[in-house]
């Protein structure tokens, strides 16, 4: 049984007449008939008395009615439900970040994606990595931009490397030097942010690797204090390159070479939850980290889904046969 046929039926029963029911639906009489006929083969009866100048229900077509009435309503409410989600999901994305991505990386991520989506609508979550993986676990998020974090309920694709870089006041030993070992700093004061940073548990395993127990003599709760006070010259730091550019270009701070082999590398991931589908939106805004990233996304894979976002889908319209 096809939506058509039902179609058919209702406005034939409506007008009494095929002639006109087929004018109504912007198809030939012929059409029509065909479907009413397929729809009383399904049936096993007929549902139309025809005559001369016009056809009424039988008393299987008037026992049909009802049921084929309330057949296409719940598909109209259907479709209108799929169209009010469809909506939702691609007029408004929600982006959980990781604090040093939200500050230094996602404002360049977000100005790309408004360039090119300017009706989609951003709501910004901020935690540590841990917190932006349950946000998208939780679908508090539809996304999530953090440190490489593995779950088996999300999907971890990888954007960037991030390095994690020593840094001192210009007038510290090491600047003047122009590089240190990781023994030198050893015995240097050390400034370190947020212990429970991603940072800061690399940089511990780097320090545990070569051997040695760092002088940490002050913990502090943001990557902006960190970095002022090894302006102000109270010790050195390792903090994200992409953190100090503004400093560096200042020349507020120095970045110091180490002479070994030591490197910290934290990988900087999106995060999104496995699902079969996903919104307009969320493919847009994976496409543009693509983009600007240089790299492929796997869950990228249709130009249509994105370009729905741009414009609202062009609405049915029945058009007269030729």
């Amino acid at each position: 049984m096809e939506i058509a046929q039902l179609e058919g039926f209702l406005e034939a029963s409506r007008r009494g007449s095929f002639r006109r029911a087929a004018e109504g639906l912007y198809i030939t009489q012929p059409a029509l008939s065909a479907r009413i006929h397929a729809l009383e083969q399904q049936m096993g009866g007929i549902l139309f008395h025809r005559m001369g100048r016009g056809v009424r229900l039988t008393e299987m077509g008037k026992a049909f009615l009802p049921f084929a009435e309330r057949a296409l309503d719940q598909l109209k409410q259907g479709e209108e439900a799929v169209t009010a989600a469809r909506q939702a999901l691609g007029g408004m994305l929600t982006i959980a970040s990781a604090r040093t991505v939200g500050t230094y990386s996602l404002p360049t991520m977000l100005d790309r994606f408004r360039t090119k989506f300017p009706a989609i609508k951003l709501h910004i979550k901020v935690g540590r990595s841990s917190d932006v993986l349950n946000m998208v676990v939780d679908e508090e998020a539809h996304l999530g931009l953090a440190r490489e974090l593995h779950h088996p309920d999300v999907v971890t694709m990888q954007l960037y490397e991030e390095e994690i870089v020593l840094v001192a006041n210009p007038k510290h030993p090491f600047a003047i030097k122009g590089r240190a070992s990781i023994y030198e700093i050893a015995k240097e004061p050390l400034i370190l942010y947020d212990p429970g940073s991603a940072y800061f548990v690399l940089i511990q395993e780097v320090c545990q690797e070569a051997g040695i127990v760092p002088r940490v003599e002050m913990n502090l709760d943001s990557i902006e204090a960190t970095k002022r006070m090894v302006e102000i010259g109270f010790g050195v730091s390792f903090l994200p390159f992409s953190a100090i550019e503004r400093e560096l270009r200042q020349k507020t701070l120095v970045h110091i070479p180490l002479t070994c082999a030591h490197r910290v590398i934290l990988p900087t991931c999106v995060f999104v939850r496995r699902a079969q589908h996903y919104s307009p939106a969320t493919l847009a805004f994976l496409r543009t980290l693509g983009d600007l990233y240089n790299t492929k996304i796997p869950l990228v894979k249709a130009e249509t889904a994105i370009a729905k976002v741009q414009e609202p889908p062009a609405p049915l319209v029945k058009k007269p046969a030729k």
